[in-house]
């Protein structure tokens, strides 16, 4: 049977790394030098509420789709986020990988204790083509945090940050106040891309654990704008869906022009059981918004 780290915690009990004793530390959330965790991954994180989420986006990679440039922000946003959960810290994210990396970086992680949970494609047609894993564990910060970074080492993923630069991005080329009013929901600015979190009403549950904040846990659906000009868009992201939610939700974003590109778990054990839609269209910007506002309108997703 299948060990999972989250029927250990649910036990608080520990997860053993592959030979290399256990990970998991009784020290307390609040007792974390998060120092340390910053200096081993080599990045400042973004806080919301309890959860610091590391970003490890693609910035090495020149990926292309039906003509368009990708920017790191559209698709290419590895992640990990740390969470207090069960005396230590629970963690999940979802790294970005080319082909030659998968294998290589699963095999680090599984050595470093870590469980993954799903890997798959986001996208169809990109070149080069990029995968997607998607990992989970729970056990003393600054460890996760080394076993991560070993990881990765396997990998071309910036291990260091740039300086940021000295002039501020381009503004979005894109009316995005009519695409708040669309999607009814404010979205953000990340570099040139316009971003949207938007969470389910239901709770989500992993290892006896609320995932909140929900974005912050990747558990929000993310929908992404990246101006392609003349008041194009080409948007990308996904759907947290429940099973009855699914095939509603294929037939509408199909009947507005929008390419659903992938279905599949990120999780192992959360409740209730959600599926995630990946999806890709380049066309007018408020043109889609609305097929993705009649997409969201086919699901649990909070209107605000």
């Amino acid at each position: 049977m299948r060990s999972t780290i989250w029927s250990l915690l649910g036990l608080g009990a520990c997860l053993l790394a592959h030979g290399a004793g256990p990970i998991v530390s009784t020290a307390r959330a609040q007792d974390t030098d998060w120092q340390k965790v910053d200096e081993t991954l080599g990045r400042k994180p973004s806080v919301a509420g309890d959860v610091r989420r590391y970003g490890f986006p693609r910035t090495d990679l020149a990926v292309t789709l039906d003509g368009v440039t990708i920017r790191p922000a559209l698709a290419l946003g590895g992640w990990v986020a740390f969470k207090p959960a069960h005396g230590g810290t629970m963690i999940m994210g979802d790294l970005v990988l080319l082909e030659s990396e998968v294998n290589p970086v699963m095999a680090k992680m599984i050595a470093g204790g870590l469980e993954i949970s799903a890997v798959h494609n986001h996208l169809l047609r990109a070149s080069p083509a990029t995968f997607y894993m998607h990992v989970a564990g729970h056990g003393d910060p600054v460890k996760l945090a080394s076993a991560i970074r070993d990881a990765l080492a396997d990998s071309k993923t910036p291990l260091t940050v740039a300086a940021s630069p000295t002039t501020p991005p381009p503004a979005i080329d894109l009316d995005t106040a009519q695409l708040d009013q669309i999607l009814a929901i404010k979205g953000q600015a990340n570099g040139e891309v316009y971003q949207f979190n938007v969470p389910r009403r239901d709770p989500i549950v992993e290892g006896g654990l609320s995932l909140s904040p929900v974005a912050a846990m990747g558990v929000a659906t993310g929908i992404n704008f990246q101006p392609t000009g003349a008041g194009k868009a080409a948007v990308t992201g996904d759907f947290v869906l429940s099973g009855e939610e699914v095939n509603p939700v294929i037939r509408t974003l199909r009947a507005h022009g929008i390419e659903v590109t992938a279905l599949h778990s990120h999780m192992l054990d959360e409740h209730p059981r959600l599926f995630f839609m990946h999806f890709w269209a380049n066309d007018d910007a408020i043109k889609l918004a609305k097929g993705l506002r009649a997409a969201l309108d086919k699901t649990a997703s909070t209107k605000s």
